[in-house]
C-alpha cells in the first residue's frame, strides 16, 4: 500500500519527543498562549532540531496538552515536539538542564523521552486530571456535607460560556472522584488549613468537555470560593489500565504504570 500523501502545513511523520514540566509560583498568572510563546522561544534558543510545518506560515511542530486555566499551578504539564529527520539529540539530562535555564522562573522541565512510532497525541490520549484545590467560605465539616450531597446527585447543572453565550451543562458525569482532605492533627502538618482554607482533592474527566475547578465549585454553592488550584496528574486510561503521559522520575513506561497503580490504590 502506498504511503499517504503528506498535506502541506500538517506535521510530517517523524520522531517525537515528549517533555514534562511544572508551572508554579507567580508565572501561574500567565495565559496558555504566553506559555506557548515561552516554549517556542526557549526551543529556538536551545538549538534543538525541531521540525517546521510547510506552507505560507511555517510554525515549529509543537503540540501541547490540555490548556491549564490561568491562575492555576501544575506539577504535570506536557508538550510534544516533532524532530527534523536524522536529528542528533545528545543526552536527555543535558537537554532538560539546558531548557530549564532558558525558560522563565516557575517553568521547570522534569523529564523528556522519545515517543514510540504511532503514539497518540496528548489531546486525544488524556482522559482525566487530578486536582488539589484550596477553598474558602465553609468549615471542613460543612464542605464535607456539600461534597456528599454533590456525589449523591444524579446531575450537576452549571452555567458555562460557550461561543459568546451562556449555556447549562451537566458536569456530574465528569466528576470521577471528589473528597475533602482530612484535617491536620494537633500540631499541624501537610493538611493544616491556612487562613481558613480547606483542601479538596478531585479527579475530573476531560471528555467530552473538560471541567475547570471554578465550574466544579459552582456545584458546591456560591459561597465556596476558590483560593488556589493545582493540577497534580494527567491520566491516560485504556483497557482497565491507566498511566501518566510521562512520569517525572524518568521515561520508563513500566515505571509510569507502577506509579499509576500506586496512586490509584
Amino acid at each position: 500500500m502506498p504511503e499517504p500523501e503528506h498535506r502541506p502545513g500538517t506535521p510530517a511523520p517523524g520522531r517525537r519527543l515528549r517533555f514534562r514540566y511544572s508551572k508554579t509560583g507567580k508565572i501561574r498568572f500567565t495565559s496558555h498562549r504566553d506559555v506557548v510563546r515561552m516554549w517556542e522561544r526557549a526551543l529556538r534558543r536551545s538549538r534543538l532540531p525541531v521540525a517546521w510545518s510547510e506552507g505560507f506560515s511555517p510554525r515549529p511542530l509543537i503540540s501541547f496538552g490540555l490548556a491549564l486555566p490561568t491562575g492555576a499551578e501544575s506539577l504535570a504539564e506536557y508538550l510534544d515536539i516533532v524532530l527534523e529527520p536524522g536529528a542528533d539529540l545528545g543526552e536527555h539530562d543535558a537537554m532538560v538542564a539546558r531548557l530549564c535555564t532558558l525558560l522563565p522562573d516557575g517553568i521547570d522541565v522534569h523529564a523528556v523521552c522519545e515517543l514510540p512510532i504511532g503514539a497518540g497525541s496528548l489531546q486525544q490520549e488524556v482522559s482525566s486530571c487530578s486536582w488539589e484545590l484550596e477553598v474558602l467560605g465553609l468549615t471542613h465539616e460543612e464542605l464535607a456535607t456539600r461534597v456528599e450531597r454533590l456525589l449523591a446527585t444524579p446531575s450537576l447543572l452549571v452555567s458555562r460560556e460557550r461561543k459568546g453565550r451562556t449555556v447549562r451543562d451537566d458536569l456530574r458525569p465528569a466528576v470521577l472522584t471528589l473528597a475533602v482532605a482530612p484535617p491536620a492533627a494537633a500540631g499541624g502538618g501537610a493538611e493544616s488549613p491556612a487562613d481558613g482554607r480547606v483542601r479538596l482533592r478531585a479527579e475530573l474527566a476531560t471528555r467530552p468537555r473538560g471541567v475547570r475547578p471554578r465550574e466544579l465549585l459552582q456545584g458546591l454553592g456560591p459561597d465556596v470560593v476558590l483560593a488556589s488550584a493545582r493540577r497534580s496528574h494527567q491520566w491516560i486510561e485504556r483497557d482497565g489500565a491507566r498511566w501518566e503521559p510521562l512520569v517525572a522520575s524518568g521515561s520508563d513506561p513500566a515505571a509510569a504504570v507502577r506509579h499509576a497503580t500506586e496512586h490509584a490504590s
